[in-house]
């Protein structure tokens, strides 16, 4: 199953871009695909994708779902024109991957749900009226059905308020590019993850973490929270959480879980050690990569790029 879908409006694009791009605070992170015969032929990129990444000051770039959030556009926009222009991608569209405490996720029951997608999207849209702080109208809808029945449909269902979608979209067409599928950084990282059987997994930012628990083609939880800025309460909120998280794979799948991805700023021994959690052994959701970087990588999430890249044109 792809977890992938143009925020804006469900299938508008008819495959992914073979570019990706993330915002964070700490700067811009871009991939791409390179092309058969370029210029980088015969290197690293043969075996995969080229990475870049353009720092940004402190404070250029916060998450917010009630304000702007570039509060220098230009820069942030000449950060992505900087990060792309190393990655030398083939097309103008780039997946834009926002930071996830942007972008709600839920999972909604209906019975059953109109064939056409614009249909579907505006029975999303009504549901999600009174389930979100902002409003929906003008917001970035996105859905997909996970599974259904003659009784019951099961959809999956991601909202970006509309101020803040084109606040990001506009930077990425100042620079030069055009925002062909925006999705979520742990939406999109949940394609890197190859794995059939039950999934946790968690994505930790500067600010806040997601986790997440799958189930072979269904997404069983999906949560996003703030942390603390003191270490000890963060590392403190990280382990309830996660201890939270495996008890609901647990519960809901029959057995505790072995493994966790995931992916972020700490490395996976600091990740493990706030986890506290010996019987949970903590892998790379996507691995950092060793070759293929056209600039100095930071320690960051690399899943939600390769994710958005997975099965790209």
């Amino acid at each position: 199953m792809s977890w992938f879908r143009n925020v804006a409006e469900l299938g508008a694009s008819s495959g992914r871009p073979p570019a990706a791009v993330e915002l964070s605070p700490e700067g811009v992170l871009a991939a791409a695909l390179p092309a058969a015969g370029s210029r980088r032929s015969g290197s690293a990129a043969e075996k995969g994708c080229v990475y870049a990444f353009a720092p940004l000051p402190p404070g250029l770039l916060v998450p917010s779902l009630d304000e702007p959030n570039l509060r220098e556009p230009g820069a942030v926009a000449l950060a992505i024109r900087l990060a792309l222009s190393e990655v030398a991608p083939r097309t103008r569209a780039v997946t834009l991957v926002l930071p996830d405490t942007l972008v709600r996720v839920f999972v909604l029951d209906f019975d059953s749900m109109p064939a056409k997608a614009s249909e579907a999207v505006s029975v999303v849209r009504f549901r999600l009226r009174k389930m979100v702080p902002f409003d929906v109208e003008p917001a970035g809808v996105s859905c997909q059905v996970l599974s259904q029945n003659e009784s019951e449909c099961r959809v999956l269902a991601a909202i970006v308020p509309g101020p803040i979608l084109a606040e990001y979209e506009k930077a990425v067409r100042d620079a030069g590019y055009e925002p062909g599928a925006v999705v979520s950084s742990s939406l999109a990282a949940l394609e890197a993850a190859d794995a059939t059987e039950g999934v946790l997994a968690a994505n930790l930012s500067a600010h806040s973490m997601t986790t997440v628990v799958t189930s072979g083609q269904d997404l069983l939880l999906y949560r996003t929270l703030d942390l603390p800025s003191d270490p000890a309460f963060r590392a403190a909120e990280i382990a309830r959480a996660i201890a939270v998280a495996a008890a609901y794979f647990e519960d809901k799948l029959g057995a505790p879980p072995r493994r966790l991805y995931y992916a972020g700023i700490e490395s996976p021994a600091e990740f493990a050690a706030s986890v506290g959690d010996a019987e949970i052994e903590v892998v790379a959701w996507a691995e950092r990569p060793e070759e293929g970087a056209l600039t100095a990588l930071p320690q960051t999430s690399f899943a939600g790029v390769a994710g958005a890249l997975a099965g790209a044109n």
